[in-house]
């Protein structure tokens, strides 16, 4: 029997349950954006609160990033053998409790350990919603609903900075973890009775009751049922890391590991740093948290925008091309300092650096397999969140030095443009 559901979805119209897949895919990014970027939108409130150096800032960027390469690498691939679904739900427990916490925090230390488990759940639920959602998706527009998929962390950023803006100079920043905390909470009903679990996952498998659920599933996108399941993949005796770095897939994966590392880096030394560079170069703490709120709104329309144009003209040259133009305005930057311009060139940051850095998901999505896909993703994300823990770690340095804004974005304008380089040329044969 040669069933498969990527065959059928690619010759089908999209029904209600893979548009209700992709919205709840797209409301759990919102709210992994929410959580990454609420440390950053509170960071000059607790810097004031607690007299803490931009080094101790920077610390404590890294323990969530920690939290989400450990969770990327770790307890990502997980979703392989239990499924999205699972995984997802884990996830999203996980985020809400640890954010909700942290709004009781009374040290650094305990910061540390809230942001650390926080981000463990923020790196499997993004590994978690690419890999269901390019697995729901027609191949035509794929790289188009993956990137709108992920585009829902900047909208979650945006939402939450807008938010920031208006609770933390009245309610203080403790009160603003405790409706992040909320709304992660209130979601799991959602994930729980509306999402459904991969089809190519029960077929590859082929858990108890998988042939009932495929055919549940079946049903309600009005396709017919099947009379038996394909026979089952050889089982795997360990998760598929390996696989990841064997014949084919080898150089592609060192590829776009390099280039997630260096636009992870370039991407999180701006959503963490910029509410406080904001406020060093004489912002409002309010005016501060607008730009990186502007910056997000960028971001939303650069996903987007990358993953229309890479559905035409391939990921490669239209991620590449992106990575390369950001970093020629981030070493541009300093020229726009103290302008009336400055918060437009935020904006267009987030659209660049955001749209070519959300594409790499779309094509690790699309390199690997589904019996490795979210190992793939995860692992790929996770070579990105080093980039994304030293990033931070790095500008604090760099800050507490003393350099300026112009200097800093000149610097990391160098990782930005070697992300693009790495896109542009990688050798992956399935993607384009």
């Amino acid at each position: 029997m040669d069933f498969s559901p990527s065959n059928l979805i690619d010759k089908s119209q999209l029904t209600k349950l893979q548009y209700g897949t992709i919205f709840i895919c797209f409301l759990m990014n919102m709210l992994d954006g929410m959580d990454v970027l609420v440390i950053s939108y509170t960071a000059p409130a607790i810097a004031e609160a607690w007299s803490v150096s931009p080094q101790t800032l920077g610390v404590v960027f890294g323990a969530g990033l920690a939290g989400m390469t450990i969770g990327t690498l770790l307890l990502a691939p997980f979703a392989d053998r239990i499924g999205r679904k699972s995984m997802i739900l884990i996830s999203g427990v996980l985020m809400g409790i640890s954010i909700y916490l942290t709004g009781f925090a009374t040290s650094v230390e305990e910061l540390l350990v809230y942001r650390f488990f926080a981000g463990l759940g923020i790196g499997c639920m993004l590994a978690s919603t690419a890999a269901l959602t390019s697995e729901y998706t027609p191949n035509k527009s794929r790289n188009f609903w993956v990137s709108f998929v992920i585009s829902g962390y900047p909208v979650g950023a945006v939402i939450s900075g807008l938010v920031a803006a208006k609770v933390i100079p009245t309610q203080g920043w403790e009160e603003m973890y405790h409706y992040a905390g909320y709304a992660s909470l209130v979601s799991i009903p959602l994930i729980v009775f509306f999402l459904s679990e991969s089809m190519d996952f029960y077929i590859k498998k082929q858990p108890k009751g998988a042939l009932n659920k495929v055919n549940a599933i079946l049903k309600k996108m009005n396709f017919d049922e099947i009379s038996a399941l394909p026979p089952k993949a050889e089982p795997q005796s360990a998760i598929a890391v390996g696989k990841l770095l064997e014949g084919k897939y080898k150089i592609p994966s060192l590829q776009l590991w390099l280039a997630l590392f260096m636009a992870f880096g370039a991407l999180f030394f701006m959503t963490s740093w910029i509410p406080k560079l904001a406020t060093d170069a004489g912002l409002s703490m309010e005016l501060a948290i607008y730009a990186g709120t502007v910056f997000n709104v960028g971001a939303f329309f650069g996903i987007v925008t990358q993953g229309y144009f890479s559905s035409k003209y391939g990921l490669k040259k239209t991620i590449g091309l992106i990575l390369i133009l950001t970093a020629i305005l981030m070493a541009c930057f300093g020229l726009f300092v103290g302008s009336d311009f400055i918060l437009l060139v935020f904006a267009f940051l987030g659209f660049g650096i955001q749209g070519g850095f959300v594409g790499l998901y779309a094509f690790a999505a699309r390199m690997y397999p589904t019996e490795i896909k979210t190992t793939g993703i995860g692992w790929a994300m996770g070579a990105g969140r080093f980039g994304g823990i030293a990033g931070p770690a790095l500008a604090g340095l760099l800050i507490g030095m003393g350099l300026t804004i112009g200097t800093n974005f000149l610097i990391f304008a160098i990782p930005a443009a070697i992300a693009g380089i790495m896109t542009w040329i990688n050798s992956s044969e399935d993607v384009s």
